[in-house]
């Protein structure tokens, strides 16, 4: 900064003795006594010119300062700026990391409950399969026995049927072969029989 400040008052030294040189030639009668004048020995022009070169020195010392700081300030908060970012960016690159762990983790355990679901779902579907035979193996035994039982009462009652036709179809035929004789004769032989049980 103070190169600087020192390249300023040599340019403006450089710029300012040429301006004073022709002001001092060019200038009339009066000006140009002005210019001769001298104060403790020095020209007017180089008390002029030292004036301006303190003034402007002051100056920069004073708007140094400030512009120092306010550079200082700035450059301190980018810095702080850039470190909260870097900061920022690592919380979020490790909370991206930890979702996708847990997002992966999420997946298998996922992936675990589908092939639990779908292990359970086969299991029950064999169970229920197993239970759905039994069930048809025992109505189909319940089935038979009741068919079997309707048959055995369907043949038993086709046997009475068929007796009882028989029996009144011999019944029948009697009636129409024997006569008054036979009958008193067959009564007769059912007394004898009757009485040689009892005896």
């Amino acid at each position: 900064m103070r190169k600087r400040l020192l390249v300023l008052m040599l340019l403006l030294l450089a710029i300012a003795i040429p301006m004073f040189a022709q002001h001092g030639e060019g200038a009339p009668h009066g000006e140009g006594h002005e210019a001769s004048k001298t104060y403790f020995g020095i020209p007017a022009w180089i008390l002029k010119l030292v004036n301006m070169i303190v003034f402007f020195g002051v100056l920069g010392w004073l708007i140094g300062g400030p512009v120092k700081g306010a550079f200082a300030a700035r450059s301190e908060q980018i810095r702080r700026a850039a470190e909260e970012a870097r900061t920022r960016r690592e919380k979020a690159d490790q909370l991206a990391t930890d979702i996708q762990s847990r997002l992966a983790q999420i997946e298998d355990e996922l992936r675990a409950i589908r092939e639990r679901a779908e292990a359970e779902g086969e299991r029950q579907k064999r169970e229920l399969i197993a239970a759905a035979e039994t069930e048809a193996q025992k109505i189909l035994a319940a089935a038979r026995n009741e068919v079997d039982n309707k048959l055995k009462r369907a043949r038993h009652e086709l046997t009475e049927y068929a007796g009882e036709l028989a029996s009144e179809r011999a019944e029948a035929l009697l009636r129409d072969k024997i006569n008054d004789k036979d009958r008193h004769n067959l009564f007769a032989d059912s007394v004898k029989e009757l009485g040689g049980v009892r005896s």
